[in-house]
Order: structure tokens, then C-alpha cells, then sequence
């Protein structure tokens, strides 16, 4: 990968962290969760591909890019750890629930 495509690969994790907040900010979980594997491929694609140096001024674009990466992903973990938790709370209940119901109802369907 040569300097100019590896820093189009940071823009374009850039650009695609800056979506997935958005849509984390909107409560818009299905499409987080789209966003997240382009994400997860580019990343991936970015971890095996072979770099070239880059110059001073393109070293700070990489590094103003990173920020705004680990920005995002801050947002991101804001707006989706509440819910996370609220949706494991839920998942929680109905198997408490489940299991309670299996051992005092004395009917397999119910009464």
C-alpha cells in the first residue's frame, strides 16, 4: 500500500466512524451494526497491508485521522453501552422468567 492509499484508508475509517456515531447518536442499531463490518474490513485490510513512509505532513493527517477515530469510537461506546445494558437486562428477565415458569407451571403449555 503506498502512502497515498494508506491515508485514504484512515479517511475512509474516518468518514465511516463519523456514520456509525451518527447512527449511534440516532439510537439506529441496525445500521451501526452494517457500518461495523465495513469498518472491521477496512481496519483488517489496513492491518496486513505493507505501509510506506509517510512524509511529516502526511504523518499529522494520519494522526488528526486517529483522533477523530478514537473520538468517534468514544461517542459510540456512550450511546451504545446504555443500551447494551438495557438489552441484557431484558434478556435477563425473559430467561428468569422462562425458567420460573418451567418450574412452577405444572402444565407444559400453561394454565
Amino acid at each position: 500500500m503506498n502512502n497515498i492509499e494508506t491515508l485514504a484508508a484512515y479517511h475512509s475509517i474516518s468518514n465511516i466512524t463519523g456514520d456509525m456515531a451518527a447512527a449511534a447518536r440516532a439510537g439506529e442499531w441496525d445500521r451501526l451494526t452494517i457500518l461495523e463490518r465495513r469498518y472491521s474490513a477496512l481496519v483488517a485490510k489496513l492491518g496486513v497491508a505493507q505501509s510506506a513512509p509517510l512524509t511529516p505532513e502526511m504523518r499529522r493527517y494520519k494522526i488528526e485521522l486517529i483522533h477523530k477515530i478514537l473520538a468517534d469510537d468514544a461517542e459510540i461506546r456512550n450511546h451504545a453501552e446504555p443500551w447494551m445494558s438495557r438489552l441484557q437486562h431484558l434478556l435477563g428477565n425473559t430467561g428468569m422468567e422462562r425458567r420460573l415458569r418451567q418450574a412452577y407451571d405444572p402444565e407444559p403449555g400453561g394454565a
